[in-house]
């Protein structure tokens, strides 16, 4: 730990060189960019150096101890280092998880996306339980929520619906989100009581920027179609919808929820570049897996996550086993205590990972 300790002082050092260079002002972003640096490397060295003096200061009593040439010296000593000890260890876990590698994508907004998948009428009435959940989750985070893209089902809920999230650390939130949510409930239409199960997929995508992926407008197919749905009756009367075809890689985006061509055209290149770079951060995903697992936040969408059995009013969430019964308070978005349970075992998950990594 004290050698990567050391690297983190040399960079620390180097940024700090970095920023006293007057031409860094002419770069707005790199100086943002080193500025942030800056801040996060400041805390960990100022952790380092504390935890170096305590290291001294105890090596220093025991030297004390050891000669027991002063009887009340000594025993000041060893009271000293009694205290000592427990600092020195909650200096050690600050600077371990401090040391944890962080997801530059956590600051990202992200767009999501909930689809309908077994169970029919009632996996499309789920899709409008969870699109409510994450609402109301937002609301209480102060978000920001943008509705891009939906397809309603006959009986009520939505087959498909997309939408995006702006406000701080969104995705670092909302990506232990992405896969399949898993309903048990008694549906409406059930006339003997039975309770069914019925699923949903749930993908978090951070949004990417361009400067994050490059994409070349040449290999975009635009269409435009008439509008339907919640727009409001005026995206009715125009071809004011978009959809962009991504041909070589065949990843389609639609959106439909603006008054204007020109809106749904900028808010479905967000979607597309978004997925696109997803894509990309999938590839990176499976690379990174084969060297070292990781249990929380791989975003496999296809990995069963979590049940809702609403008779037994308990929400389980199966990859850190778990298990609540106040669901009737999570469906209106209390959501903070699953995500925040989730984010600590991913932490000891990657810590565990840099103490092997030595």
């Amino acid at each position: 730990m004290e050698a990567k300790l050391e690297q983190v002082r040399e960079r620390f050092e180097e940024v700090t060189a970095a920023m006293s260079d007057p031409s860094v002002y002419d770069d707005p972003d790199r100086y943002t960019e080193l500025t942030k640096e800056h801040s996060d490397l400041k805390e960990l060295v100022e952790l380092y150096d504390k935890w170096k003096e305590t290291k001294n200061q105890i090596s220093g009593n025991k030297e004390l101890i050891e000669e027991g040439d002063d009887e009340e010296i000594t025993e000041m000593a060893e009271l000293e280092l009694e205290e000592l000890k427990p600092q020195l260890e909650e200096l050690e876990e600050a600077i371990k998880f401090k040391l944890i590698p962080k997801d530059p994508d956590d600051s990202k907004n992200v767009i999501v996306e909930l689809r309908a998948g077994t169970g029919g009428d009632e996996a499309a009435i789920f899709v409008g339980d969870l699109f409510d959940m994450y609402r109301r989750y937002a609301d209480k985070k102060g978000w920001k929520l943008n509705l891009l893209s939906l397809s309603e089902s006959t009986k009520g809920g939505y087959k498909e619906l997309t939408f995006g999230l702006e406000g701080d650390e969104v995705y670092g939130k909302m990506k232990y989100e992405s896969g399949v949510h898993r309903v048990q409930r008694v549906p409406e239409t059930e006339t003997q009581g039975r309770v069914h199960t019925s699923a949903a997929t749930v993908a978090v995508l951070p949004e990417a920027e361009e400067v994050d992926i490059d994409v070349n407008m040449s290999d975009i197919r635009v269409d435009t179609f008439r509008a339907s749905g919640a727009g409001g009756q005026h995206v009715n009367k125009t071809d004011s919808a978009v959809r962009l075809t991504h041909e070589p890689s065949g990843v389609v985006v639609e959106c439909q929820q603006e008054r204007s061509q020109h809106q749904n055209k900028d808010k479905a290149m967000k979607m597309l570049r978004s997925k696109l770079y997803e894509k990309e951060e999938e590839k990176l995903r499976k690379e990174r897996e084969e060297e070292r697992n990781s249990q929380i936040s791989t975003g496999d969408r296809s990995a069963k996550i979590r049940t809702y059995n609403f008779p037994q009013s308990r929400l389980t969430d199966h990859r850190i086993n778990l298990t609540l019964y106040n669901l009737e308070d999570i469906m209106k978005g209390e959501i903070e205590e699953v995500i925040e349970a989730l984010r600590v075992q991913d932490n000891l998950d990657k810590l565990n990972a840099v103490m092997e990594e030595g």
